[in-house]
């Protein structure tokens, strides 16, 4: 193909598109692009064209996009994990540190003043908001992540200490903590805690009750990550009680909106020119890499997959769905002419594979009821 055509989904930073190569044409006209990059737009109700090949979500989270039916049809589903991770840090730093100081609130009172003796006013009454610094004092940090490891490292140079749940661990976490695999544990010593884990069956509602009573009185809960992964009754509860003295979230809802001790930001964590130059810059190298090369990384729906072009030889891609042994179908299908295969580890029922085939066979069809899709590429 001379030309690929990438569509686009909410406004996409021209950073990021602009490190599509000339191979490429951006293309309102989605029947006929071979990629999307979208951001938050629902693509659940749409129909999706044979000449989509990739969709490249310019972020993290991908609630937005049915992966199980592009898998289905044989679409490659591509995020951008930690490309915003440093954006979504500076804003837990500075809620944690908004929290402790309680600024919201002294910002709020302040605005609501009135008459000409305002500053006796805010001297007279600044003491009601008192709070307290973050040095010295310890945060739990449930999964570290991309984000995790990096609000642990902050958090640290600032004079915290950390502790943190084992659900993921990053290489990037280079200071000090103490792991607990029992996270009720965890969360006796904390006064702070973050929580910074995909939204899974074993994630969700995670802050409950239950785990909220064996927290520290008057610790801080942050949630920067999903808002299904606390329950709202609990946590309103519990700062009823005093049994919590905060709880910031960037991921309300109308449950928590102006609730007292609550602190609600709008979604910003990934707001930011920085964060979404580097999400559209890597979602575009994914899809052009997968599009040419056949590479897939940091794909939600189908295993990383990667092999290296061999001179004579064209790439044949197989996407497929429930096959125990896609390197034997191949090794059927090429015969003597299969020059290496890779067969990517998949953690699901589907699965890819690429192999160096001979130019002259690279054509012949894979018969196996599992294939979604195949693509030769070179």
């Amino acid at each position: 193909m001379d030309k690929y055509y990438i569509g686009t989904l909410n406004n996409i930073s021209k950073v990021g598109l602009s490190h599509l190569t000339d191979k490429y044409e951006l293309t309102e006209d989605l029947e006929k692009a071979n990629g999307i990059i979208v951001r938050s737009y629902k693509m659940h109700d749409m129909e999706f064209s044979e000449n989509l090949l990739a969709i490249g979500r310019a972020g993290a989270g991908v609630n937005n996009i049915p992966l199980d039916r592009c898998a289905d049809e044989g679409i490659v589903v591509f995020n951008a994990p930690g490309a915003n991770s440093n954006a979504v840090k500076e804003l837990v730093i500075s809620a944690m540190i908004l929290g402790a100081r309680n600024i919201v609130e002294g910002a709020t009172w302040v605005n609501s003043l009135e008459g000409d003796d305002v500053a006796e006013q805010i001297e007279k009454g600044k003491k009601q908001f008192a709070g307290t610094e973050i040095a010295g004092k310890t945060l739990g940090v449930i999964g570290l992540g991309a984000i995790g490891a990096k609000v642990a490292n902050a958090a640290h140079a600032l004079g915290m200490n950390i502790v943190g749940n084992s659900v993921v661990v990053n290489p990037i976490l280079n200071v000090p903590c103490e792991m607990y695999d029992d996270l009720h544990e965890m969360v006796k010593v904390c006064d702070y805690i973050t929580i910074h884990v995909p939204s899974l069956p074993d994630t969700i509602g995670m802050i409950n009750k239950d785990l909220i009573a064996d927290m520290k009185d008057g610790a801080i809960v942050l949630n920067f990550a999903r808002p299904d992964l606390a329950v709202n009754e609990d946590v309103i509860a519990a700062l009823e009680s005093g049994k919590l003295r905060k709880y910031l979230t960037d991921v309300p809802n109308q449950e928590l909106a102006g609730k007292k001790g609550v602190v609600c930001t709008p979604h910003l964590g990934a707001s930011t020119v920085e964060a979404e130059d580097n999400c559209a810059t890597m979602a575009a190298e994914e899809l052009m890499d997968y599009i040419e090369n056949g590479t897939i990384r940091n794909s939600v729906n189908f295993p990383p997959v990667a092999l290296e072009a061999k001179e004579g030889c064209k790439k044949v891609l197989v996407l497929y769905k429930d096959c125990g042994d896609m390197e034997s179908v191949l090794k059927e299908t090429f015969g003597a002419d299969l020059e290496e295969v890779v067969v990517g580890k998949s953690r699901t029922n589907y699965g890819a594979a690429v192999a160096n085939v001979k130019a002259a066979s690279a054509e012949k069809e894979v018969a196996c009821d599992c294939v979604l899709r195949v693509r030769v590429i070179g």
